[in-house]
């Protein structure tokens, strides 16, 4: 977790969501990526999205069995959807995202009794700095100090 938030501080020092994953397979990081939807001018260029995309092209493969992501924040709905379609065993967060959350907050993508494919859950990982890391950004935004 904390490579995925030195990512939420790249994101940030770019002027994104501070936002951070991190992909470790077979005890080795294979991805890392950070938001990057103002840059991109994309609005799935999540850090997860492309943190899977670039696991995804280092293994030739589009399933990850065995991999766990970390992100610093509670997947949205798509990055949620595409760890469950990467076949990702296991997804952690740090900080809850109660607006758009895809795994507990709003939904429950991962873990879906119905869903083929239902990943292990581990929240609330290193979530005091992904929490500080979001209201900074967020009220630097706004002009606040």
């Amino acid at each position: 977790m904390r490579l995925a938030l030195e990512q939420a501080r790249l994101a940030e020092e770019a002027g994104e969501v501070p936002i951070g994953c991190v992909i470790v397979l077979d005890g080795e990081v294979i991805a890392a990526a950070h938001n990057q939807t103002r840059i991109l001018k994309d609005p799935t260029a999540h850090a997860e999205i492309l943190a899977l995309s670039q696991a995804a092209r280092e293994r030739a493969e589009m399933r990850l069995p065995g991999a766990t992501v970390y992100t610093t924040v509670e997947p949205c709905f798509m990055c949620a959807g595409a760890c469950s379609h990467a076949r990702a065993e296991r997804v952690v967060w740090g900080v809850a995202d109660p607006k758009f959350g895809g795994c507990v907050s709003l939904g429950n993508v991962l873990t879906h009794p119905q869903s083929n494919h239902r990943a292990e859950i581990t929240e609330g990982v290193c979530a005091d700095e992904a929490r500080t890391l979001l209201q900074q950004f967020f009220r630097n935004l706004r002009g606040g100090s």
